[in-house]
């Protein structure tokens, strides 16, 4: 039975549960852009504290005017990131997600060092390697440095494609970025800027900036407005089905996309609801009953 989703209605979608369970009860074909940012098997539990700093007599730090603070944690996110066959818990969805791409659609399919060259033999398989679109690079300098080997500073992101030659991209879509080297080219140049390339330096989400959630692993929404300027039009529904924080749905809905987010935590739930809204989103569980989610007071 399919899941109750209107796709000619006004309200785009998040739906709690299993993607291994909502994915097979989605129409075929209804999306032209998929992506997708699931766990990357690092083998730790990975975890966000929020903490808040508040004045108290019983504090155990100084501050200005001699007050006395104390640092108390208000919330806590995190997921399981260990999978003893990660190609056996991601295979079944990779091929969910080519069944749910259109004709002219495009898979995104973001991953990091650790699983990156096993996952990119099994799209192959799934997807054919005349397929295969492109490895972008997304590059960052930010976090911690290992003294023993180079610094790992970059996630890989496979892009895949249902048909090759009538997948949709539109450069003319896509923000230009400055060149490297501008002296090295005309003032008419340098002033329209350049498109990126498959290599994208991007900061991670800043600690205090306006789009930090507080979920682990939030991904910025720079590298998703890229994405989703040039793989889909506007009005056109994107899936993402390791939804997390909700970056893909708020890019989608500042662009003019329709969308659909999966995720199985309650948390998860939880952050998209405070950092979406309700105005035209309807959300739902896995049969597609309404979801009542307490958000809760900052």
């Amino acid at each position: 039975m399919k899941l109750m989703i209107d796709f000619s209605g006004s309200d785009d979608f998040v739906v709690q549960g299993d993607c291994a369970d909502v994915l097979p009860k989605l129409p075929d074909e209804s999306f032209q852009l998929i992506y997708i940012d699931p766990p990357f098997n690092t083998g730790k539990v990975q975890e966000r504290r929020t903490l808040r700093t508040e004045c108290s007599p019983e504090g155990d730090r100084v501050g200005f005017g001699g007050r006395n603070y104390r640092t108390a944690e208000v919330g806590r996110v995190g997921y399981a990131d260990i999978f003893d066959d990660y190609l056996s818990f991601i295979a079944p969805k990779l091929e969910e997600a080519r069944r749910l791409l259109r004709s002219d659609g495009t898979l995104y399919f973001h991953i990091d060092f650790r699983e990156a060259h096993y996952c990119k033999v099994l799209l192959d398989h799934i997807f054919g390697r005349k397929c295969f679109l492109n490895e972008v690079i997304w590059a960052y300098d930010y976090g911690g440095r290992r003294k023993d080997r180079w610094p790992a500073k970059h996630d890989t992101i496979l892009v895949y494609v249902k048909e090759p030659g009538k997948h949709f991209f539109n450069q003319d879509q896509i923000a230009r970025i400055p060149y490297m080297a501008p002296g090295l080219v005309s003032e008419e140049k340098r002033e329209k800027g350049k498109l990126p390339t498959d290599v994208w330096w991007h900061t991670i989400v800043p600690t205090n900036g306006k789009e930090k959630t507080g979920y682990p692993n939030q991904k910025p929404e720079g590298v998703l407005r890229r994405i989703v300027e040039g793989s889909s039009r506007r009005g056109e529904w994107v899936l993402d089905f390791f939804a997390g924080s909700g970056t893909t749905a708020s890019v989608a809905r500042e662009l003019g996309r329709r969308f659909v987010m999966v995720d199985s935590n309650e948390e998860a739930m939880t952050v998209m609801r405070k950092r979406l809204g309700s105005i035209r989103i309807a959300y739902v569980d896995h049969a597609g009953d309404p979801l009542l989610i307490q958000v809760p007071a900052d």
